[in-house]
């Protein structure tokens, strides 16, 4: 009796860490990113249902350009991709480069980059500072998982200097 209650707990405790979360609320309609303020607003129409601080690329300033450059790109995309095994715990993929982009990096000789996510902040980087990623949006690994949960694919995300 006492091995199955023992067994009970502990599929219990391991259900209850897992990093899928699910979420029944108003649906997100827009993301807002305020990339000087380091801010991401959930939307629900006019109604803010979370925000969250965010850490951006390693040279925050300015819209990404080319693959490299270390920028966040600023414009307005599209949820467009979500990675459940992503290095970076979890992800939600930003439909980066859009042809304005591509066309602006064709026309100065340049590669425009790509694999702009929302993620997670995994240990390895945990004593990174606050802009450390490639271009990508950063939360915590406890915020992506309601993050993850909230966006659908398809919603707009626009993205301020």
């Amino acid at each position: 009796m006492i091995r199955a209650v023992l067994i009970l707990v502990l599929v219990l405790t391991m259900a209850s860490c897992s990093k899928f979360e699910t979420y029944d609320g108003p649906e997100v309609t827009r993301v807002y990113v305020f990339k000087q303020e380091r801010r991401m607003y959930l939307m629900h129409g006019n109604q803010v249902l979370k925000a969250y601080d965010i850490g951006l690329g390693f040279a925050p300033t300015g819209a990404k350009q080319f693959r490299g450059d270390g920028k966040t790109p600023e414009g307005v995309y599209y949820i467009d991709r979500r990675n459940p095994n992503s290095q970076f715990h979890l992800s939600v993929g930003i439909s980066y480069p859009n042809p304005n982009d591509l066309a602006f990096a064709q026309a100065n000789g340049q590669n425009a980059g790509g694999d702009i996510f929302i993620h997670g902040k995994p240990d390895k980087y945990r004593n990174a500072g606050n802009d450390w990623t490639a271009g990508c949006i950063a939360v915590t690994n406890e915020e992506i998982e309601e993050i993850y949960a909230m966006i659908g694919d398809g919603t707009q995300i626009a993205i301020y200097p």
